[in-house]
């Protein structure tokens, strides 16, 4: 077999993963934009041009994600709870419990010793535990997203937020700004709000370790580290948290 496309298509990014004979050979990610068609020939560019090939050396791609039916070149498609498990246990073989933080929804999965997912419980339609409440926040201190992944590490008086709801929680925090509220105490309160909702869909499916934790918002160390002191366990975080749906696609396509 020659080189295998897995690309992941979400709400919020899509990413891109091409492997020959069990290797990694490129990757990327970029936001997925208004057209999920578009973006996904855009996203397929960007790794065939790191690699120095083109569309004629791909000899399968699967498609994953939110977009994945708007891959019109994918050979099949695949579940991405599914694929987020296969990239998980391919990274991390002993892991057994999944979460995954995306931009719309956030789901915790069970895993079995092969990689196989037993279980798994997702969010309700309320974006409070997803990326989309950090999203929200940014926009209201005006910061980058990328900037919140640190700030909170430097709070000392976290705000305490009544509501776990993404639309109340922004007229709330922008009622703790007038109140004098820093910023890192904000994030800080949002990561303690979005934790308990995560820690919430964890209980529910039942923690097993190892436990990993992927999508956008394990690039938010802030999040992850109030996660943990929730949980009260460590929990392992890809390199790239938010290619682990593309990468299971890729091997499930080999």
């Amino acid at each position: 077999m020659g080189y295998v496309l897995g690309i992941d298509v979400g709400s919020g990014f899509s990413k891109a993963v091409l492997f020959e004979k069990g290797a990694e050979v490129s990757r990327a990610v970029m936001p997925s934009g208004g057209s999920y068609a578009d973006t996904a020939q855009k996203i397929v560019a960007a790794v065939l041009r790191e690699a120095d090939l083109t569309k004629t050396n791909i000899s399968r791609a699967i498609a994953t994600g939110y977009g994945a039916s708007a891959v019109d070149f994918a050979d099949r498609t695949i579940t991405d709870i599914s694929c987020h498990a296969a990239g998980i246990h391919h990274l991390y073989p002993t892991v057994r419990t999944v979460v995954d933080i995306g931009s719309q929804f956030t789901r915790a999965m069970r895993l079995d010793g092969g990689g196989r997912v037993t279980n798994f419980v997702q969010n309700e339609k309320c974006a409070g535990g997803s990326g989309k409440f950090l999203q929200v926040i940014a926009r209201i201190l005006h910061i980058e997203l990328e900037e919140i992944s640190a700030l909170s590490l430097t709070s000392t008086r976290p705000v305490d937020f009544t509501t776990g709801c993404a639309v109340f929680a922004e007229s709330e925090a922008v009622s703790r700004i007038s109140e004098g509220a820093t910023p890192a105490d904000i994030v800080a309160g949002v990561h303690k709000a979005m934790a308990a909702k995560i820690v919430n869909l964890i209980i529910r499916l039942g923690l097993e370790e190892d436990c990993a934790v992927t999508g956008g918002g394990a690039k938010d160390i802030g999040l992850v580290r109030t996660v943990e002191a929730e949980l009260g366990v460590s929990v392992l975080v890809p390199e790239e948290p938010q290619l682990s749906a593309a990468l299971g696609a890729a091997l499930s396509g080999m």
